[in-house]
């Protein structure tokens, strides 16, 4: 089972954090863990709420950020000697599994991050941490948020987060910016070797198909049609669904469109970081979320953890029914713990090079 590994920072660096689009908190609980004071996490979906408020010390607020006054948020960020806005705007816009009828001037023009560039400008936070789909590097407004961090030092880059100790081959955009200056203004990598499959999740109790664990309500597996139990007892880690037998394959796959989707259907990789998690990663046809050894997908506690949340970070009070579209949602939209941790040390070495 992984546990995140928690370095002891040697700092009297007080730093106060609202986090924007804070979902259920995966950069809030890696920001705490990295030594930020996160005060407040804004999100428009009351889903969000209970797991939000239940691992972290901090307070939901459930507007719409591109509704959201400066006035809301700035008495959170007064708290300590150095204030930080965060937050990962949702990434739809440039989501590849939805391109046809988009909207090109709404790609351009995107209210979301424009809304947190505004905010930026009105409250002058010292510090500022953006997380993103790398895709949004090359659309205009990507670019027209950095020019706008007017009095700010800036970095960003597409990071690989299985260098970060993440265990997924997972690329995001992250930016850092502040007003103190630009020394060790960026992330160094911390891991020399990946964090697998089986480092993470290969102590969890056994469950089939359609089962929960009776421990944990979220170690619960989505049910599978009789095919495709067969297909998934065909598969082998690391293969494709071009591994099964002829009567296996479906009939997508047999035309050239469905030939250039070799990673839908496949089983993960013990010694391997698993995929980039989705908010579909629940389901074993909807990606390489095949279970390594076992018969089924990953269940949604898997799937938290390869996002690296604890194993025990609540998602839905106590005998709430767990839905796996709603949790898939959560879960894949979250921002990796341990990367909302790394940028925590980060901006706290930073702060440290101008006390």
């Amino acid at each position: 089972m992984n546990q995140l590994v928690q370095i002891d920072i040697q700092t009297d660096v007080k730093i106060s954090a609202v986090d924007l689009f804070c979902g259920v908190g995966g950069l809030t609980h890696g920001l705490v863990r990295g030594g930020i004071q996160v005060a407040a996490g804004v999100d428009l979906d009351p889903n969000s709420r209970f797991p939000f408020e239940e691992n972290n010390a901090a307070q939901f607020i459930e507007r719409d950020v591109s509704l959201l006054q400066a006035s809301e948020i700035r008495p959170y960020l007064s708290q300590s000697d150095f204030s930080l806005l965060a937050g990962c705007a949702p990434c739809q816009p440039f989501s590849t599994y939805s391109r046809s009828g988009r909207n090109s001037q709404y790609e351009t023009q995107w209210p979301l991050a424009l809304a947190f560039g505004s905010l930026v400008n009105k409250l002058k936070p010292d510090l500022v941490a953006m997380e993103n789909v790398p895709q949004l590097a090359d659309h205009n407004v990507f670019q027209d948020f950095v020019k706008s961090l007017k009095g700010y030092h800036t970095w960003w880059a597409v990071v690989d987060c299985s260098l970060y100790g993440i265990p997924q081959t997972r690329k995001r955009l992250v930016l850092l910016a502040s007003r103190l200056g630009s020394v060790g203004l960026k992330l160094e990598p911390t891991h020399s070797k990946a964090v697998t499959v089986r480092d993470t999740i290969a102590g969890l109790p056994s469950i089939r198909a359609g089962e929960k664990d009776s421990s944990d309500a979220m170690h619960y597996a989505s049910s599978l049609s009789e095919l495709n139990l067969r297909r998934i007892e065909a598969s082998t880690p690391g293969g494709t669904w071009r591994d099964w037998p002829e009567e296996l394959q479906a009939a997508c796959h047999k035309k050239a469109t469905g030939a250039t989707y070799p990673s839908v259907y496949g089983r993960m990789e013990w010694d391997k970081p698993g995929p980039t998690i989705t908010t579909q990663c629940f389901g074993f046809g909807n990606g390489r979320f095949g279970h390594p050894e076992q018969s089924r997908a990953i269940s949604l506690r898997e799937a938290a953890m390869l996002q690296t949340f604890p194993a025990n970070y609540k998602f839905v009070p106590s005998g709430t029914p767990i839905r796996f579209n709603k949790m898939g949602r959560l879960i894949g939209n979250a921002v990796p713990v341990r990367l909302g941790e790394v940028i925590a040390q980060a901006l706290i070495s930073h702060v440290n090079n101008y006390r």
